[in-house]
């Protein structure tokens, strides 16, 4: 017998997937169990006629053969005794066994129905009985009472013989009926020890199922989900080179093959995600290179370059106490362009400084009091405040965890701005505004009732140096909103001009309460 070389796959039971062998083994094994089952319950119920036979047919058929016997005893026994005697007295068992005769031969003609050779022997009883009685008990107990006569002692010596013709048939049927018992009794016996071995053989085959039913959920099901496991559980523990091996049947080996080319998929993506690691890290250091020159910038602009700014701004402005109205109207105009474009430079300068710093030089982060923090900036602005006339209002300020100097820079911007563009003539309404929202954030609104802001330049007023008007119609360096942009998202909050709002301009903006910003 040659070995089958052929590889798993190209077997004919390797595309036979777990459903398919469970179904398959499932019918075998109730096929087997059904064939067994129908096996047993022939033997049952042939053991349940064969003891029933037994016992309703031939047993009782015996023993009322047995009690025929003692009938007719009684009746030979009462005629002879008659016969001899005279005496009535005898004539009663005769009379009892003539009853007993006709009630135990009709109980025999039931049981032996179907039974030629016990109704055979029946009949030849009956025809013995017949002739004795016809030839010797009938005439006998038809003589009257007394004293006995000649001829009853005639009739009882030759009854005798005739008798004896009775006892015979008496003897081969009970001969025959206890035969028949006996055949019976083996065949029960013999069917009984069928029965015992076949629901033995049916217990030996439900378990040599079981097991093979077990050994083959193992072999099939378990023990390559187990290998399964096992691989999975190794390439989850980062050996992500080690192949999965799918074996076991054609849904099992599948479920490994799509195990597998997910993790190959995971393996490409780690090496993706490892090659942009490292791009981040090579920008990353690239990005600290640059911040490291923009502070080496800052460096320079609030020490190198201010201190000239400061020459130049104090020798024009020199220029401008001493030489002012000596000259002609083009020198004094001229000295007074030089003078403010030092003044714009120099708080140029500071701006961008402060706008460096953010996110960089302050991150004391803590409990801020936005409501003091509010009041001090109003401190601080009070001057402008004042000769602008405004109104400032606010709601109860919460307390957030921030940076109390970017927390004052940003309301100073933000109420500076509402100060500065009002409406020409008129006194400007500045309110603020906070309430609690969603995902622990809270809400604040700035409104003023000013020139307001175009929806076609709500995202570039918060551009630095993005500026909406010339300097001489407002002041200004364009820094303003887009340090209250960097301070809010730095604290974790979104801001924003709320297009919604008309007669003056509503900068809305969100806080995080109670964590600290990432």
């Amino acid at each position: 017998m040659s070995e089958d070389r052929r590889p798993p796959s190209s077997r004919p039971s390797a595309a036979w997937t777990t459903r398919r062998w469970l179904r398959s083994g499932a019918a075998l094994a109730l096929a087997v169990l059904a064939v067994l089952g129908v096996s047993g319950s022939w033997v049952l119920d042939r053991t349940q006629v064969l003891s029933t036979e037994l016992v309703d047919v031939r047993s009782p058929a015996m023993s009322t053969s047995f009690r025929l016997e003692s009938a007719l005893l009684n009746q030979e026994t009462g005629i002879r005794g008659y016969g001899l005697t005279g005496n009535p007295v005898f004539l009663t068992p005769y009379q009892q066994g003539l009853a007993d005769q006709r009630t135990h031969t009709a109980r025999l003609a039931e049981l032996l129905r179907g039974n030629a050779t016990g109704l055979a022997d029946l009949t030849a009883l009956q025809d013995a009985v017949a002739r004795w009685q016809q030839e010797t008990a009938d005439p006998v107990a038809a003589l009257p009472p007394g004293a006995p006569t000649p001829r009853a002692a005639e009739s009882a010596a030759a009854g005798k013989a005739a008798f004896d013709a009775v006892r015979d048939g008496l003897r081969r049927q009970q001969e025959h009926l206890s035969a028949d018992r006996a055949r019976a009794r083996a065949d029960l016996l013999s069917t009984m020890r069928v029965r015992n071995w076949l629901f033995a053989a049916i217990g030996a085959v439900v378990l040599v199922l079981t097991v093979l039913a077990f050994e083959g959920l193992r072999r099939g099901v378990t023990r390559p989900l187990e290998r399964l496991g096992a691989d999975a559980r190794r390439v989850a523990g980062g050996d992500f080179g080690h192949a999965i091996t799918a074996t076991g049947p054609a849904d099992l080996r599948r479920l490994g093959a799509e195990i597998d080319s997910m993790r190959l998929r995971l393996v490409r993506e780690l090496d993706f995600a490892e090659e942009a690691r490292q791009r981040l890290d090579e920008q990353a250091a690239d990005l600290q290179r640059s911040n490291a020159e923009l502070e080496q910038f800052a460096y320079v602009a609030s020490h190198d370059l201010q201190e000239p700014l400061r020459k130049v701004s104090s020798f024009t402005q020199l220029l401008q106490r001493r030489y002012g109205g000596q000259l002609d109207a083009k020198a004094d105009q001229y000295i007074g362009f030089a003078v403010d474009g030092a003044n714009r430079m120099q708080a140029l300068i500071n701006d961008l400084l402060e706008f460096s710093r953010v996110g960089r030089v302050h991150q004391s982060h803590q409990e801020v009091d936005l409501e003091q923090t509010l009041e001090r900036t109003l401190d601080a602005l009070s001057i402008s405040v004042e000769e602008a006339g405004a109104r400032i209002t606010h709601d109860p300020l919460p307390t957030v965890v921030a940076d109390p100097t970017q927390m004052g820079m940003l309301w100073q911007n933000l109420i500076a701005n509402a100060v500065k563009f009002r409406r020409p003539g008129g006194r400007p309404t500045v309110h603020v505004s906070a309430r609690p929202g969603e995902d622990g954030l809270w809400q604040f609104a700035v409104t003023d009732d000013g020139i307001g802001i175009a929806p076609e330049f709500a995202e570039q007023v918060f551009v630095i140096f993005q500026r909406l008007h010339t300097k001489d119609a407002y002041g200004g360096s364009g820094i303003g909103l887009a340090m209250c942009r960097k301070i809010v998202e730095f604290h974790g909050g979104t801001i924003a001009v709320d297009p919604e709002h008309r007669d003056g301009t509503r900068i809305a903006f969100t806080l995080a309460a109670g964590q600290e910003a990432r």
